[in-house]
């Protein structure tokens, strides 16, 4: 199992964990929440995440979902710097390829010391050039917390979970079940970017993408429509960020342009050793 595949799996795990975690937490407090709640979770969190909807509905003149929707985009321009840094390290893990590539063929073997030896050699390498593999899965650590506690506010503010748009309750799952639909299709996209922004992933990164989206499609067919809502307009936002930001297509190109350069420069370098030789 190589280093991708054992990361690809950590993600897998660390994704399945904190969703479990959000079915299991989201049943936690089902009081309602007021400037008199205790607990720091209720008084400090809940409280002023409800407070700060109310206040775009109410000053704004919005409906409760498009509080939501706005709160959505904030919440993803907030994240904008953490998925600049996560872009630039996912085009340096790009521009190491070689060195990664040659590391394998260094230590080809598939017993416990070479592969011990690839990963030490490989972490050195990444580590050299700053780059942090694992932070890809700092976006998600952040948004599902944020979900909690969307779900949390519906469920425990009467206004916020009798709300309505469209066909469905904020409360309530969709009725209609698009929006499920939509979470899974746009997760898998973004994923699906994603991963042809990262082509090392391979095999792993497309069970990674499966994986994700069927998540999704499952949570959002048994959670409120005002958290699916969140994550649909979370997901396009991610699908024109990394088209912007880490635009997959280009990032091949200029990889395939520094793999004709370093073959270039290989075929002169044997003809010019060719020639020393004949002169000789």
């Amino acid at each position: 199992m190589n280093k991708h595949t054992k990361r690809t799996l950590k993600r897998i795990l660390l994704f399945a964990a904190l969703a479990l975690l959000v079915v299991v937490l989201t049943g936690c407090g089902t009081s309602p929440v007021t400037k008199n709640s205790t607990g720091f979770w209720d008084r400090y969190v809940i409280y002023y995440f409800q407070q700060f909807l109310l206040w775009m509905v109410n000053n704004f003149h919005l409906s409760y979902a498009w509080a939501i929707i706005v709160f959505t985009i904030i919440i993803r321009i907030v994240l904008l710097p953490l998925m600049y840094f996560q872009t630039k390290s996912t085009k340096k893990q790009m521009q190491l390829q070689p060195e990664v590539k040659a590391l394998q063929a260094k230590y080809p073997g598939k017993d416990m010391d070479s592969r011990q030896k690839l990963n030490e050699e490989t972490q050195k390498l990444y580590s050299e050039a700053g780059i942090n593999p694992m932070l890809g899965c700092l976006p998600m650590l952040v948004q599902l917390p944020v979900m909690l506690m969307l779900y949390q506010v519906i469920f425990r503010t009467t206004a916020l979970r009798q709300g309505t748009f469209l066909w469905m309750q904020l409360g309530d799952p969709d009725p209609w079940h698009v929006l499920p639909i939509l979470a899974g299709i746009f997760t898998f996209l973004s994923s699906w970017l994603a991963m042809k922004a990262t082509p090392q992933q391979g095999g792993m990164g497309t069970i990674m993408t499966v994986f994700s989206s069927v998540m999704m499609l499952w949570f959002a067919w048994i959670t409120a429509s005002a958290v699916s809502i969140y994550w649909v307009v979370s997901s396009l936002f991610q699908i024109g960020q990394t088209l912007v930001l880490q635009n997959p297509w280009q990032m091949q190109r200029e990889m395939e342009e520094k793999e004709k350069a370093k073959r270039e420069k290989e075929k002169q370098l044997r003809k010019a050793k060719r020639q020393a030789f004949k002169k000789r």
